[in-house]
């Protein structure tokens, strides 16, 4: 059978709307590890006579976001057990009886979407919605991310406060001793960034 001009027009317009399915099937995702020795996690609760400061330790942290649509996966491990102040008694009570960290020795968030674009090179910031896991119990979360990035390296800081009292946790105060009811949280991270080519599946009606 001898196809005509026209055959060969749909036959390389069909090839080329093929090309370009496979081509937009293609996803760019970015990843961003962080690095455990170089990102510090404090902690500040005031009390009546001063303000208590203290730092957990980062186990790992792995963020894998589409930029496109902002879907996000991975997560942000931070030791419970690790938490605290320089001393010895009220870090124990802190452990104990308010952490529970015996029952619940990590503390995490688990990203779910991403707003923003980060650039291969200078500054953003990046809106990050997840589940804040703490004492066994999830918690929605938004954190703001101030990212600066220079190639794969990425610098980045946030603060958030945890009512600790008002999700669960025990309150330390005791007769003579009041503290508050929330701590602030503050992160300074330090990771690297990579980008992947993922294929995704879509399927055509018939």
């Amino acid at each position: 059978m001898k196809r005509t001009n026209r055959d060969w027009v749909q036959l390389s317009a069909t090839v080329a709307l093929i090309f370009l399915f496979s081509i937009a099937a293609l996803a760019q995702q970015t990843q961003i590890t962080l690095d455990p020795a170089q990102t510090k996690v404090s902690w500040t609760l005031g009390d009546v006579l001063h303000t208590v400061e203290g730092t957990f330790k980062l186990k790992s942290g792995n963020i894998l976001f589409d930029p496109k649509t902002g879907e996000a996966s991975g997560q942000i491990i931070v030791d419970a057990k690790s938490g605290e102040s320089g001393n010895d008694k009220r870090d124990a009570k802190m452990q104990k009886e308010v952490l529970e960290s015996a029952r619940f020795p990590e503390i995490t968030f688990l990203p779910k979407h991403v707003t923003g674009n980060l650039p291969a090179q200078g500054s953003s910031t990046l809106q990050v919605q997840g589940i804040f896991r703490i004492h066994g119990i999830d918690h929605d979360m938004t954190l703001s991310f101030p990212v600066h990035a220079d190639g794969s390296q990425a610098t980045a800081t946030t603060k958030f406060v945890v009512p600790y009292e008002a999700w669960g946790m025990k309150n330390p105060s005791v007769m003579f001793l009041k503290v508050e009811n929330k701590v602030e949280i503050s992160i300074s991270a330090v990771g690297t960034v990579s980008t992947t080519a993922t294929t995704s599946t879509a399927t055509t009606r018939p």
